[in-house]
């Protein structure tokens, strides 16, 4: 069983001054060409983090689906972004073999001691149900009905001490936008793995469904949810003002659901806290981490 520290969440106070060696991120885009919001809110907390730091971050980004791209070891952060279709139907594809073979090698690297830089990555949506999937921590299924909206998120015990939530409100909202979920937990695999549970999606007393799983630390260097940290309001409301998404929505979910997300993403309480909480926490354990194995 593997033993860990949890985290602490740092500040920046003592490099703010010092331009230290450049900190490179790989973005895996797992969107398939398809057009999305994803990958935008991903480049630009990115770069609004590195901004507001002083940090020199450099993107390089990988078509992993379409062009079978996958980042090599030399990169220090990795984001691997939701996506469209089944995280089922995909086993056994040229596109899986590779992804599971980058994400194989970072294993490998963290668990080498002489390897005094850990590689950090966060696992978004279709990715988080892949990492669920290839580390065998719960049942990867279809959901009964498409999740699509602003949602609350509710968080247990073990999240108290969790770093890349600190500062959120109990529950938070994120937006959820996925056909399938993530749904009893393998509490033993987790345990045996040293990972942590941290919270899942909205009580529903009046269905006899199990919730699914929102967020799981798999490791200290591996942290992946279910939900969408990297949409923001501004952009989710032009998109959904759109008369052509403004129209699907509708058609797929009614005009009370369209009416609805408008009315959440408006609220700063919502997605806006959401957005600059998550995503900045995990950059600032990441580069923290990487920063201060430089400094020493």
């Amino acid at each position: 069983r593997i033993v860990w520290t949890m985290l602490r969440l740092p500040t920046f106070a003592a490099f703010q001054l010092e331009r230290l060696s450049m900190v490179k991120l790989a973005i895996l885009d797992l969107y398939e060409g398809f057009e999305n919001q994803g990958m935008r809110g991903i480049r630009e907390i990115v770069n609004s983090f590195a901004d507001h730091h002083g940090l020199d971050i450099t993107i390089t980004e990988f078509d992993v689906r379409r062009k079978l791209e996958v980042p090599d070891t030399s990169f220090d952060i990795f984001i691997s972004s939701g996506g469209p279709g089944s995280p089922l139907e995909s086993e056994g594809s040229e596109w899986e073999a590779a992804y599971f073979s980058w994400l194989q090698q970072i294993e490998q690297w963290n668990a080498n001691p002489a390897n005094v830089h850990k590689k950090h990555v966060f696992f978004i949506c279709h990715s988080f149900q892949l990492a669920c999937r290839h580390y065998r921590v719960g049942n990867v299924c279809k959901r009964r009905s498409t999740s699509f909206g602003v949602f609350p998120v509710h968080m247990i015990n073990t999240a108290e001490a969790e770093p890349v939530f600190a500062g959120l409100k109990e529950p938070f909202y994120a937006v959820d936008s996925r056909d399938f979920q993530v749904i009893e937990p393998n509490h033993q695999r987790l345990r045996d793995m040293g990972a942590s549970l941290l919270c899942i999606e909205k009580a529903r007393p009046h269905v006899a469904l199990e919730r699914a799983v929102m967020a799981i630390r798999f490791s200290p260097y591996f942290f992946g949810t279910q939900f969408h940290p990297e949409a923001d309001a501004i952009g989710m409301t032009m998109y959904l003002l759109r008369e052509d998404k403004k129209k699907t929505v509708i058609e797929n979910h009614g005009e009370a659901k369209w009416q609805d997300m408008i009315d959440h993403l408006s609220d700063p309480d919502k997605i806006l806290y959401t957005h600059d909480t998550i995503l900045p926490n995990f950059l600032r354990l990441a580069t923290h981490a990487h920063i201060s194995v430089g400094l020493g």
